[in-house]
């Protein structure tokens, strides 16, 4: 078969290239590129299935997989299976910014299985793969028949010394105060996450807009693909109707008066409201058996209609008279209540209750050897700071079995723990490994941000340093194409969250944001509308701070009495073999003793004895341990020496830990000694006296005899 390959360049404003390529690899799929930045090249291929039967899905059954090849860095993967396993977090990470910046891009009623797999196979340790991989997935879905309402692309842009850059080189963004990923349309933007140094939403506005400048080149480059390919759409007929409605319009007015009504009650349980709406849809049950020809009507053709009116009354309702479902003002926050300290036994713990939302969050302390062991294909090291974030079945009174974290709970989690990681100090300043757990208990609406609160009081509580107190508020949005109209909601319950365009969440101190993450569920957002919602999230952002300093508004001093403690030493770098000891004798032994974990670490000219343990009193003897052996021999000084060899001519006395002085026979008794084995044992204990150092050996000099001489003894020595 003869491969007709296709090729389009991307220019980056600083001469970099981005190459867009098909027609040579995985030709069978319905669409695939090969998308290339110096040495980092990414495969995406996408297949759908025939379109299903009308009514077999109530949502698009669209699944994203990005998975990172080892060989792709010429590693071999760890472990004992040495192949590429289930996906990491970091890869379901980046297949979620793929899969939310595409998803709102299919046609409406659109419901055949798509597989997206976008692999990295050639890895450049300077160009991080992630913000090449939904420009992949674009590509990919562009030049292939499957409907797709593209093309779209997703940049990384930093702001590193004041300067905007666009997917910058790992190696910058140590120094960035910004780091956002932003997917866009020509005209909207889709989707926004990152983190950030405290910064101002003016600034986080200013640099959305720089990304989106150069996603429009992406666009139109990915165009250029298309017509190059000569891609023909498929027609979705899954969405084709003849236009009759199901029901007579006297019926549906009727039903959506009911619902309005009940929307407009202000009820502010989720689950009264729930029963609410299903009483009108039992009112008329009889008469949505059947269509206005006469046909029977499916159960589940009767559950979408009236879940149709329901959304609808719920978004005119806002939209028309600024109420909501449980009677907030569009930019109310629910009832906050929080407490610290709440399980005596955890290192740190806060339980933080918003309105239907709850959170309870511990903190655990442990020391370096607690760190998370980091092995990809792009990347080895340790991560001292971990947030974990559990979302329970009974949290929403459903039936759930647990098969681990889903994807929604590694990304909220991921999340949580940028907004978190902003604020804490330096490691140099903080020793410990943190791990920080959220459950969540309720949930009616932005459970993520009930973790980012409830983490930060929590951090408070465990005595850990944090720069300021972190809150998460998420918000939402109600749009009208036809007339322009919207309405920015804050603190979404979940009801709004699932009929609405927007979800955008938001996360910051007093003095600026540190984290975001907004999806849209329609085409896109305006920047007046991004403007209005950043705005009004900073008003609730800092209400929410104000309720959560009520319980604590500083770290505590220290922790808790049953926390683990850490105490360092710096000694002199020559000083690190004395405390080892031969083969780990050492300080393996002032483990074993102590029940203390000890690291040791070069630093320059230095070296950092770090010394953890659960027990003050362990900590204090293993440390007293190490000041012994790192002491320095003091001429003139009276020790308690050991003997640990005798000779003819004298003996070898270990007189302080880990170091050895040599006692001359003649400095060891007033009178003459003929045999010294006959006076002296090994193992012995006797008082000498460090009298000097052997010029030319360096070896210390002891003696017992002065001890014993007239003098000293008539002077008290």
């Amino acid at each position: 078969m003869l491969r007709k390959r296709i090729s389009k360049t991307i220019e980056l404003p600083d001469n970099r290239i981005i190459t867009i390529e098909t027609g040579k690899l995985a030709t069978q799929a319905d669409g695939s590129v090969l998308i290339r930045m110096g040495n980092t090249m990414l495969l995406a291929a996408v297949v759908a299935k025939a379109a299903a039967e009308e009514g077999a899905f109530n949502f698009l059954p669209l699944s994203v997989d990005y998975q990172e090849k080892f060989a792709a860095s010429g590693k071999i993967p760890g472990g004992f299976l040495k192949r590429e396993g289930r996906l990491g977090d970091h890869e379901i990470l980046i297949a979620r910014l793929v899969d939310r910046a595409i998803r709102p891009l299919f046609p409406k009623g659109f419901n055949s299985e798509i597989q997206m797999n976008i692999s990295l196979i050639s890895a450049d340790e300077t160009i991080l793969p992630d913000a090449l991989a939904a420009l992949a997935a674009s590509s990919a879905l562009s030049i292939s028949s499957i409907p797709f309402h593209g093309p779209i692309s997703e940049v990384r842009v930093a702001r590193i010394e004041g300067a905007f850059l666009i997917n910058p080189p790992s190696n910058l963004l140590e120094k960035a105060d910004m780091n956002l990923m932003v997917a866009a349309s020509d005209d909207h933007i889709l989707m926004v996450e990152g983190e950030m140094s405290e910064v101002q939403e003016a600034d986080m506005i200013a640099v959305i807009r720089y990304a989106h400048d150069a996603i429009k080149l992406h666009c139109q480059v990915q165009r250029e693909l298309m017509q190059a390919v000569g891609v023909e759409k498929k027609i979705d007929k899954t969405s084709d109707t003849d236009g009759t409605p199901l029901y007579p319009a006297a019926l549906r007015e009727a039903i959506y008066a009911d619902i309005y009504a009940v929307a407009k009650q202000h009820i502010p349980s989720k689950a009264l409201r729930k029963e609410a709406f299903m009483a009108v849809g039992h009112r008329y049950n009889e008469q949505l058996t059947k269509d206005q020809n006469g046909q029977e009507v499916p159960v589940a053709g009767q559950k979408t209609f009236l879940l149709e009116l329901q959304n609808q009354a719920i978004r005119e309702l806002i939209l028309n008279e600024s109420i909501r479902l449980d009677g907030r003002q569009l930019d109310e926050i629910r009832s906050i209540e929080s407490e610290i300290d709440y399980l005596p036994s955890a290192h740190g713990s806060a339980l933080f209750t918003r309105g239907e939302t709850q959170s309870l969050t511990t903190v655990t302390l442990g020391s370096k050897f607690d760190e998370q062991i980091i092995d990809r294909a792009m990347e080895d090291g340790y991560n001292r700071f971990m947030l974990h974030y559990n979302f329970p079945g009974f949290s929403t009174g459903e039936v759930k079995p647990n098969r681990g974290p889903s994807r929604r709970e590694i990304g909220h989690g991921n999340l949580a723990m940028r907004a978190l990681k902003a604020v804490l100090p330096p490691d140099k300043e903080n020793l410990y490994t943190i791990r920080v757990v959220s459950d969540i208990l309720e949930s009616n609406g932005s459970s993520s941000m009930a973790t980012v609160c409830a983490g930060s009081l929590a951090l408070m509580d465990a005595g850990i340093p944090i720069k300021a107190a972190v809150s998460g508020i998420a918000m939402g949005m109600i749009t009208d194409p036809a007339t322009g109209r919207f309405a920015v909601l804050s603190d979404i319950l979940g009801d709004e969250d699932h009929i609405g365009d927007m979800d955008f969440k938001v996360t910051g101190t007093h003095q600026g944001i540190t984290a975001c993450q907004m999806d849209m569920k329609v085409a896109g957002i305006s920047y007046e509308m991004l403007e209005k919602a950043l705005l009004q999230a900073k008003s609730g952002r800092l209400h929410i701070l104000q309720k959560m300093e009520e319980t604590i508004a500083t770290p505590r001093s220290e922790g808790k009495p049953h926390a683990p403690k850490i105490v360092t030493i710096e000694i002199e770098k020559e000083m690190i073999g004395a405390i080892i000891g031969p083969g780990g004798k050492v300080i393996q032994e002032i483990q074993k003793e102590t029940a203390t974990h000890i690291d040791i670490v070069e630093q320059g000219h230095k070296g950092i004895v770090t010394i953890f343990s659960g027990n003050q009193e362990m900590l204090q003897k293993a440390s007293g341990r190490i000041e012994k052996i790192i002491a320095k021999p003091t001429i003139g000084e009276v020790y308690i020496g050991k003997v640990k060899s005798v000779l003819n001519y004298g003996a070898f006395v270990e007189f302080m830990p880990g170091k050895d002085g040599f006692l001359h026979v003649s400095e060891v008794r007033l009178e003459r000694i003929e045999n010294l084995e006959s006076v002296l044992e090994i193992g012995e204990e006797l008082q000498v006296k460090l009298i000097g150092v052997d010029p030319k050996t360096g070896k210390y000099r002891l003696s017992r005899k002065i001890l014993l001489s007239p003098d000293v003894v008539a002077a008290g020595g």
